[in-house]
């Protein structure tokens, strides 16, 4: 297999998409591609870590290097975060998250601007105009997918994306305790 080339764009830069973002490490590539099943595309840094070192979020450049737009800036790969996650959306967590979006207006209003601060965010690495006004997660009128959410509230840092940072609290995130072994 041909490694795909890794996008280099800066720490400085980085840390503006994702505020506990690092750069790649040699040994990053590799565990992506076990956590994965597949090598990561597009890859431009690590969105954050589990306590133990390894990534737990991927930040995704807005452009494959097939040329496809990707709208998913940051992706939850750590195999026990998605896991619990998984097992939260089987529970209808996200059909609970919609009905407070129809009945809390401050708490639609904390998602509308999450919306937009992760499209901003990506627009630092690349306007892509197919995917302009497309944010991850169902943002900002639904919720659709958990994963999407607490990869934005750990990459983004808490208090950016309220139902992310629910779901990091309900798996029971703690950035100083590594849960790897136990998945």
């Amino acid at each position: 297999m041909v490694k795909e080339p890794k996008r280099s764009v800066g720490l400085e830069l980085l840390r503006q998409v994702a505020e506990n973002a690092t750069e790649i490490l040699p040994a990053d590539i590799d565990i992506l591609t076990a956590q994965l099943g597949r090598e990561p595309r597009g890859l431009v840094g690590i969105g954050a870590r589990c306590a133990c070192g390894v990534p737990a979020v991927t930040v995704t450049y807005p452009r494959l290097p097939d040329g496809s737009p990707f709208p998913t800036l940051f992706y939850l790969s750590l195999p026990w975060a998605v896991k619990a996650v998984s097992r939260i959306e089987s529970a209808g967590e996200m059909a609970q998250m919609n009905e407070r979006l129809g009945c809390e207006p401050d708490l639609a209003q904390s998602y509308a601007g999450a919306h937009l601060i992760y499209v901003k965010r990506r627009n630092l690495l690349e306007e892509i105009p197919q995917i302009g006004g497309k944010s991850a997660g169902g943002m900002p009128d639904r919720v659709k997918c958990l994963h999407a959410l607490a990869a934005y509230a750990l990459a983004a840092g808490k208090g950016i994306c309220r139902f992310g940072d629910e779901v990091l609290e309900r798996i029971g995130w703690d950035p100083d305790r590594c849960r790897c072994a136990r998945s």
